[in-house]
């Protein structure tokens, strides 16, 4: 793999994107959202109690990071993220451009929600969203600590308001 290595990070990849990251900069993808439309059975659930995480659907931006991996390490993490990432066949790997913050364009690996796949939840309420959040935990930890995480990580961007803080706030009041 030859040149710089980026991939869009707007979920889980914000704080633990699993190889050395050389470069970190916040950047947006148009033409699709970020959304809690991906039943998670196994990272944030099990299949007795699914979990709820994020996907890239359709429509509208996303603000996340763009990360470079270190030089000579593209390789490596492309195949990492490949297994972490597209196990189940829930999200599908694209290449498409993003705008950094600092005004630069370039393509980056994005991993997008496949509404297709039986995993996807489409379009849910906040209540319905939280009430699978408030439940799932899996391998990676629960559910409601990667929402959390994703939110402060929003936080860090100035998206300081929104539905997924909303969804938090629901799932922080429901009762254990």
């Amino acid at each position: 793999m030859q040149g710089n290595f980026w991939v869009f990070a707007y979920g889980s990849l914000m704080w633990r994107p699993g190889f050395p990251v050389a470069e970190k900069v916040a950047a947006t993808i148009h033409g699709y959202h970020r959304a809690l439309c991906i039943i998670s059975d196994r990272y944030r659930g099990t299949s007795e109690t699914p979990g709820l995480v994020l996907g890239l659907d359709r429509g509208g931006s996303c603000r996340g990071f763009a990360l470079r991996a270190e030089a000579g390490r593209g390789e490596s993490a492309n195949a990492y993220l490949a297994e972490r990432e597209l196990q189940g066949g829930v999200y599908e790997a694209r290449h498409l451009r993003v705008a950094l913050a600092d005004g630069r364009r370039l393509t980056a690996l994005v991993f997008v929600a496949r509404r297709e796949h039986d995993r996807y939840a489409g379009s849910l309420s906040p209540e319905q969203a939280a009430a699978m959040i408030r439940k799932g935990v899996g391998t990676e930890g629960s559910a409601r600590d990667y929402l959390a995480n994703t939110v402060a990580h929003m936080d860090q961007l100035g998206l300081a308001e929104g539905t997924l803080h909303r969804v938090l706030r629901l799932v922080d009041a429901m009762p254990a």
